[in-house]
């Protein structure tokens, strides 16, 4: 009987955790999202997101930030990676330096960007100084909105593509030389190499990478707000404006429940396009 509470024991910690950070505020947003000021079940909320100005504009660019940041991510990690690969000398050194982003927060990426775009950041500065303006240019206004929105891609696809390279990585490291050797035997070209040996054995490593890098860019949020503000319209930045500004958690959680209706739908689109079948894990 101990032998066998030891696994549960050892479980409870991380349980209790997620029960307390993570199952128990899922709830309540959920009931206040559903829910009016009288405590009865309505989709008040949900119809009052509808109707704000700023919704329309916050999915279409959160929806585009995703279609643009996460093939970016995924073909700079996996173009990335295969580099690594051919590294003889130094190769976790280069490595280390790719993966420093890791280490800066969301907010942190944000400011830096906005040091280098902002009215007297370098962009201007060297603009200045190649004489292509004459006086600082606002690039980050609502005035210029593909300018700010391009400035959140390179921002993101520099703070984040590392995630997605350790994982593709880690998941190369596991493919076994001998099926790349085999192939270049018969005749198959690096391309061809990468493509029908590389790749389809990448599958659980891509589902994997692209789940959670999906799901984080519908979370965007610090890197917009330090860029843009809400020039740049956002999901989680409304859910955090009808909360912060408007004191209303009901919008804020009918926000927060679209978000994770969409990160649902998603991770099941993932798992059942890159689905790996067991023989092929064997």
């Amino acid at each position: 009987m101990r032998e066998r509470a030891i696994p549960y024991l050892l479980l409870a910690p991380s349980a209790v955790f997620l029960l307390a950070l993570f199952v128990w505020p899922l709830a309540e947003a959920i009931l206040i999202a559903f829910t009016d000021d009288a405590g009865v079940w309505s989709l008040r909320n949900f119809r009052e997101m509808a109707d704000d100005l700023n919704f329309g504009d916050a999915v279409k660019n959160t929806v585009l930030l995703v279609i643009v940041v996460v093939p970016l991510q995924l073909v700079l990690a996996l173009a990335l990676a295969s580099l690594l690969g051919n590294i003889r000398r130094g190769r976790d050194i280069h490595l280390y330096v790719w993966t420093i982003p890791l280490g800066i927060s969301d907010l942190a990426a944000g400011i830096v960007w906005l040091a280098i775009m902002s009215e007297r950041g370098y962009v201007n500065t060297a603009l200045q100084a190649m004489g292509l303006i004459d006086g600082p240019a606002s690039w980050l206004s609502y005035e210029t909105p593909w300018v700010l929105f391009a400035a959140v891609v390179v921002a993101e696809v520099w703070r984040a593509t590392a995630i997605v390279l350790v994982i593709v990585v880690a998941g190369m490291q596991l493919i076994p030389k001998e099926y790349g050797e085999a192939a270049e035997v018969f005749g198959a070209t690096p391309w061809q190499r990468f493509v029908k040996v590389t790749l389809p054995a990448l599958k659980p490593s891509l589902q994997t990478a692209l789940i959670l890098r999906t799901i984080l860019a519908f979370e965007v949020f610090a890197v917009v707000v330090a860029l843009g503000g809400r020039n740049l319209p956002v999901l989680v930045g409304e859910a955090y404006a009808w909360q912060n500004d408007y004191q209303n958690s009901g919008v804020a959680s009918a926000y927060a429940v679209l978000v994770l209706a969409i990160s649902l739908a998603v991770t099941f689109f993932y798992l059942r396009v890159l689905r790996v079948r067991e023989e092929t894990l064997a």
